[in-house]
Protein backbone atom coordinates (compact mmCIF):
# COMPACT_ATOMS: atom_id res chain seq x y z
CA UNK A 1 0.00 0.00 0.00
CA UNK A 2 2.69 2.39 0.96
CA UNK A 3 4.80 1.48 -2.37
CA UNK A 4 1.34 2.50 -3.98
CA UNK A 5 0.56 5.61 -2.36
CA UNK A 6 4.54 6.43 -3.11
CA UNK A 7 4.55 6.08 -7.26
CA UNK A 8 0.96 8.13 -6.91
CA UNK A 9 3.01 11.02 -5.09
CA UNK A 10 6.02 10.97 -7.61
CA UNK A 11 3.81 10.96 -10.59
CA UNK A 12 1.97 14.01 -9.42
CA UNK A 13 5.03 15.86 -8.09
CA UNK A 14 7.00 14.96 -11.36
CA UNK A 15 3.24 16.44 -13.36
CA UNK A 16 2.80 19.79 -11.87
CA UNK A 17 6.42 21.64 -13.16
CA UNK A 18 5.03 20.36 -16.58
CA UNK A 19 1.42 21.80 -15.66
CA UNK A 20 2.50 25.31 -14.17
CA UNK A 21 4.89 26.04 -17.10
CA UNK A 22 2.74 24.94 -20.06
CA UNK A 23 -0.22 27.56 -19.00
CA UNK A 24 2.00 30.40 -17.72
CA UNK A 25 4.54 30.74 -20.66
CA UNK A 26 2.30 29.01 -23.99
CA UNK A 27 4.91 26.17 -23.68
CA UNK A 28 4.21 22.76 -22.81
CA UNK A 29 6.80 20.36 -21.69
CA UNK A 30 7.83 19.20 -24.77
CA UNK A 31 8.88 23.15 -26.00
CA UNK A 32 6.17 23.15 -28.52
CA UNK A 33 3.89 26.79 -29.13
CA UNK A 34 0.89 26.17 -27.58
CA UNK A 35 -2.43 27.60 -30.24
CA UNK A 36 -4.04 30.32 -28.37
CA UNK A 37 -7.02 32.14 -30.19
CA UNK A 38 -7.12 35.71 -29.19
CA UNK A 39 -10.61 37.73 -29.86
CA UNK A 40 -8.84 40.04 -32.61
CA UNK A 41 -9.72 36.50 -35.01
CA UNK A 42 -6.07 35.53 -35.49
CA UNK A 43 -5.22 32.01 -34.33
CA UNK A 44 -1.44 31.06 -33.72
CA UNK A 45 -0.67 34.33 -35.44
CA UNK A 46 -2.88 33.45 -38.67
CA UNK A 47 -5.71 35.43 -39.74
CA UNK A 48 -9.10 33.79 -39.50
CA UNK A 49 -11.71 35.31 -40.82
CA UNK A 50 -15.15 35.83 -38.88
CA UNK A 51 -17.68 35.14 -41.15
CA UNK A 52 -19.14 31.65 -40.85
CA UNK A 53 -17.27 28.66 -43.18
CA UNK A 54 -19.65 27.21 -45.74
CA UNK A 55 -18.64 23.94 -43.61
CA UNK A 56 -19.31 24.82 -40.63
CA UNK A 57 -22.12 26.50 -41.35
CA UNK A 58 -25.90 24.84 -40.50
CA UNK A 59 -27.52 24.68 -43.42
CA UNK A 60 -29.95 21.44 -44.24
CA UNK A 61 -28.97 18.93 -47.06
CA UNK A 62 -30.71 19.14 -50.02
CA UNK A 63 -33.32 16.37 -50.99
CA UNK A 64 -31.47 13.73 -52.73
CA UNK A 65 -34.65 11.88 -53.97
CA UNK A 66 -38.03 12.64 -53.36
CA UNK A 67 -40.74 10.19 -51.86
CA UNK A 68 -43.63 8.89 -54.09
CA UNK A 69 -46.53 8.75 -51.69
CA UNK A 70 -49.44 7.82 -54.12
CA UNK A 71 -50.44 5.12 -51.64
CA UNK A 72 -50.56 2.89 -54.83
CA UNK A 73 -49.21 -1.08 -53.89
CA UNK A 74 -45.92 -1.04 -56.06
CA UNK A 75 -45.66 -4.91 -57.75
CA UNK A 76 -42.79 -6.91 -56.33
CA UNK A 77 -39.65 -7.85 -58.40
CA UNK A 78 -39.14 -11.36 -56.93
CA UNK A 79 -40.89 -14.05 -54.64
CA UNK A 80 -40.39 -13.10 -51.09
CA UNK A 81 -39.99 -9.55 -51.91
CA UNK A 82 -41.18 -7.59 -48.48
CA UNK A 83 -43.68 -5.12 -49.53
CA UNK A 84 -42.39 -0.92 -50.09
CA UNK A 85 -43.96 1.55 -48.11
CA UNK A 86 -46.08 3.89 -49.93
CA UNK A 87 -46.64 6.80 -48.06
CA UNK A 88 -44.45 9.21 -45.99
CA UNK A 89 -42.43 7.80 -42.56
CA UNK A 90 -40.10 10.18 -41.83
CA UNK A 91 -41.34 11.35 -38.80
CA UNK A 92 -42.62 7.63 -37.55
CA UNK A 93 -41.06 6.77 -34.26
CA UNK A 94 -40.17 2.83 -34.02
CA UNK A 95 -38.13 1.77 -30.95
CA UNK A 96 -38.38 -0.10 -27.85
CA UNK A 97 -41.04 1.74 -26.60
CA UNK A 98 -43.50 2.65 -29.38
CA UNK A 99 -43.86 1.49 -33.44
CA UNK A 100 -46.15 3.88 -35.48
CA UNK A 101 -46.64 1.88 -38.07
CA UNK A 102 -48.92 -0.65 -35.52
CA UNK A 103 -51.33 2.21 -35.45
CA UNK A 104 -52.60 1.18 -38.62
CA UNK A 105 -50.99 -2.01 -39.58
CA UNK A 106 -52.09 -4.12 -36.65
CA UNK A 107 -54.70 -6.40 -36.71
CA UNK A 108 -56.70 -4.94 -34.37
CA UNK A 109 -56.42 -1.49 -36.36
CA UNK A 110 -56.98 -2.26 -40.08
CA UNK A 111 -60.86 -2.02 -39.81
CA UNK A 112 -60.64 2.10 -39.18
CA UNK A 113 -57.73 2.93 -41.05
CA UNK A 114 -57.92 0.57 -43.93
CA UNK A 115 -54.34 -0.47 -43.97
CA UNK A 116 -53.53 -3.62 -45.07
CA UNK A 117 -52.94 -6.18 -41.76
CA UNK A 118 -48.97 -7.88 -41.27
CA UNK A 119 -48.28 -11.19 -42.85
CA UNK A 120 -49.58 -13.93 -40.82
CA UNK A 121 -45.61 -14.31 -40.32
CA UNK A 122 -45.19 -11.00 -38.28
CA UNK A 123 -46.58 -13.15 -35.40
CA UNK A 124 -44.40 -16.26 -35.20
CA UNK A 125 -40.85 -16.70 -33.65
CA UNK A 126 -38.16 -18.17 -35.13
CA UNK A 127 -38.99 -21.65 -34.43
CA UNK A 128 -42.78 -21.18 -35.75
CA UNK A 129 -44.93 -20.40 -32.95
CA UNK A 130 -47.43 -18.14 -33.18
CA UNK A 131 -48.16 -15.28 -30.87
CA UNK A 132 -50.55 -13.14 -29.57
CA UNK A 133 -48.69 -10.14 -30.64
CA UNK A 134 -45.90 -8.94 -33.18
CA UNK A 135 -42.33 -11.18 -32.76
CA UNK A 136 -39.38 -9.55 -31.62
CA UNK A 137 -37.70 -9.82 -34.78
CA UNK A 138 -40.33 -8.66 -37.33
CA UNK A 139 -41.24 -5.21 -34.89
CA UNK A 140 -38.46 -3.00 -36.72
CA UNK A 141 -40.44 -2.69 -39.64
CA UNK A 142 -37.48 -0.63 -41.48
CA UNK A 143 -35.62 -3.33 -41.34
CA UNK A 144 -36.88 -5.58 -44.54
CA UNK A 145 -39.79 -2.40 -45.83
CA UNK A 146 -39.17 0.77 -47.10
CA UNK A 147 -40.37 3.50 -48.72
CA UNK A 148 -40.61 4.19 -52.36
CA UNK A 149 -38.56 7.02 -53.92
CA UNK A 150 -37.90 8.55 -57.42
CA UNK A 151 -34.01 7.99 -56.73
CA UNK A 152 -32.46 6.72 -59.92
CA UNK A 153 -30.07 3.59 -59.84
CA UNK A 154 -26.26 4.41 -59.05
CA UNK A 155 -25.20 1.79 -61.12
CA UNK A 156 -26.77 0.43 -64.23
CA UNK A 157 -29.16 -2.91 -63.70
CA UNK A 158 -30.37 -5.21 -66.06
CA UNK A 159 -32.85 -7.28 -63.72
CA UNK A 160 -35.84 -8.70 -64.84
CA UNK A 161 -38.57 -10.15 -62.53
CA UNK A 162 -39.02 -14.27 -63.45
CA UNK A 163 -42.18 -13.63 -65.01
CA UNK A 164 -40.50 -11.11 -67.84
CA UNK A 165 -37.51 -14.19 -68.09
CA UNK A 166 -40.16 -16.49 -68.82
CA UNK A 167 -42.62 -14.56 -71.09
CA UNK A 168 -39.55 -14.05 -73.49
CA UNK A 169 -38.72 -18.04 -73.29
CA UNK A 170 -41.99 -18.63 -74.27
CA UNK A 171 -42.28 -16.01 -76.82
CA UNK A 172 -39.12 -16.83 -78.49
CA UNK A 173 -40.64 -20.78 -78.73
CA UNK A 174 -43.23 -19.81 -80.11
Amino acid sequence: MKTRFLIAALALLAGIPALTIGVTSGVVAADKPVVMADATGTVGGIKVPSTNHPITADVPAEATHREITDDQKRVRNYADQPPLIPHAIRDYQIDLNINKCLTCHDRRNTAGSQAPMLSVTHFQDRDGQTLGTVAARRYFCTQCHVPQTDAQPIVPNSFQDFDSVLGHAQGGQK
